[in-house]
């Protein structure tokens, strides 16, 4: 079989997406500006930014959602864009998944409030992997997917094995996952490294899968600690390559022990808009990039502005247009 288009499977959600100018203290009060629903989560961000850079290239959803008004709307609008959604289950017993996001206007902080929802019953026999025809498939996110985060009492989880049952159908498989305090984290994804070919994530959550922190006391990044937290995610078995994305750099270490940093751009005062859904527009511009064999230092520049573009706009996928087109919002 000739694999072709991406495949991707997690979290499904609505974003419920409201504008004030401050965080609050504790029991104090601010006011909303404005809001919105938008889609949110792994499977919508990513296929949809995906789609819209290459509206040629086929993307594939698979996930859950409820039997509700906000499963209907991240359903549609994923079709909207030409993603099938064939491999979206609806739930008949949990409502869709949503995150209220508080977003400060002008800094574009952002503050998340979830609700697991449908995305709890979503586990590997939702995925009939023998069917899927993508070259890769990419799972998101992580300790947000309680069907694939249980952990076997061999160390294996549902995830670990649902990504090494896809790679023996010669599926290159990719994860995301999400900053998480319970002790469960580092068991969940070093489970998942080595039956992954490729690895997206942030500098967070790099550095607490290893122990290393990528920052110092004051904020500033240690780029010599990312370098070492890249090789020791290699050494989990990473077959391809990890990348780690943080607002200042972008990141690559691949197999072969090739290193690669690019520097973020730099953007003119008052260009973010909102900061939600930038690192799965990162992540959609890598493995748009690892799908079309770019470069390592092409594919970290690439996936920067897509996520250059994606801080243009409040939502999660409205800021992100076609590939040729990327530059266009820096003018």
């Amino acid at each position: 079989m000739e694999r072709k288009g991406i495949a991707l499977a997690g979290n499904i959600l609505t974003d419920n997406v409201k504008m004030i100018g401050s965080y609050p203290e504790k029991g104090m009060l601010v006011t909303i500006t404005d809001e919105s629903l938008a889609v949110g989560g792994c499977v919508p961000n990513t296929g949809i930014d995906i789609k819209k850079l290459d509206p040629e290239l086929d993307v594939y959803a698979y996930g859950r959602v409820g039997s509700d008004y906000k499963g209907e709307f991240v359903v549609n609008q994923m079709k909207k864009v030409g993603l099938d959604v064939s491999g979206v289950k609806v739930s008949t017993t949990a409502p869709t998944s949503y995150s209220d996001v508080m977003t400060v206007s002008g800094t574009g902080e952002r503050t998340f409030f979830h609700h697991r929802g449908a995305n709890k019953e979503f586990n590997p026999s939702d995925v009939e992997l023998e069917k899927v025809t993508a070259k890769i498939l990419h799972a998101g996110y992580l300790m947000l997917l309680d069907g694939f985060d249980k952990i076997n009492p061999d160390g294996t989880t549902p995830m670990s094995e649902f990504l090494k049952a896809a790679q023996a159908l010669g599926i290159k498989t990719s994860i995301d996952l999400v900053s998480e305090s319970s002790g469960n984290f580092y068991k969940v994804a070093s489970a998942a490294l080595p039956n992954c070919d490729y690895v997206i994530i942030n500098e967070i959550e790099a550095g607490q899968i290893v122990g290393i922190e990528p920052r110092d006391k004051d904020g500033n990044l240690i780029e010599e600690n990312v370098k070492q937290i890249l090789s020791k995610l290699i050494a989990f078995g990473v077959k391809e390559k990890v990348v780690v994305h943080c607002p200042e750099k972008g990141f690559c270490l691949d197999k072969s022990g090739n290193y690669t940093a690019v520097a973020s751009i730099k953007l003119k005062k008052g260009f973010i808009k909102g900061s939600v859904g930038a690192g799965d527009a990162f992540c959609a511009g890598c493995l748009y990039a690892i799908y079309n064999n770019y470069s390592d230092e092409e594919m970290l520049s690439f996936a920067n502005l897509v996520a250059v573009n994606c801080l243009s706009a409040p939502d999660s996928v409205g800021g992100v247009t076609h590939k040729d087109r990327l530059k266009d919002c820096l003018n």
